[in-house]
């Protein structure tokens, strides 16, 4: 006898359900590839993270410290190399050496200057505050 004949004798919502796969198995196989993609990333961050790290601990590398931009895609950057540091102008395609310096030589950054009138604004904004509090 032909298998052929006998599918055709079997009532089709039964083909149909078995060809369905179930939602709970797709759902956990979802959240499985997704659970799998998120161990890779935080994995590769991870790595990324510790490899980057002891690189920058080796001593006599280079450290960056500080840039101020003079143009739309120009700036200059202070760069430590162990006891030395170079002030480069930087623009796209070309670096440039302007100046070398002793670590000693270099002046230390001004402290942050408060803007007038913060303390001022900070106190009215917290004396509306309470009287909101109050109504």
């Amino acid at each position: 006898m032909n298998i052929r004949l006998f599918l055709f004798l079997l009532p089709a919502p039964a083909l149909a359900a078995e060809a369905l796969p179930s939602p709970a198995g797709s759902l956990l196989q979802m959240l499985l590839g997704l659970g799998a993609t998120l161990a890779l990333l935080v994995g590769g961050l991870y790595l990324l993270k510790r490899l980057q790290g002891t690189r920058a601990s080796q001593p006599g590398a280079l450290r960056v410290i500080g840039a101020t931009a003079v143009g739309p895609r120009e700036k200059v950057v202070l760069v430590a190399i162990g006891k030395q540091v170079l002030v480069l102008g930087v623009s796209p395609g070309h670096i440039s050496a302007l100046h070398a310096l002793d670590a000693d030589e270099v002046p230390a950054a001004p402290a942050p200057v408060a803007m007038p009138g913060a303390g001022e604004f900070a106190s009215r904004l917290k004396q509306m505050l309470e009287r909101r509090r109050e109504d």
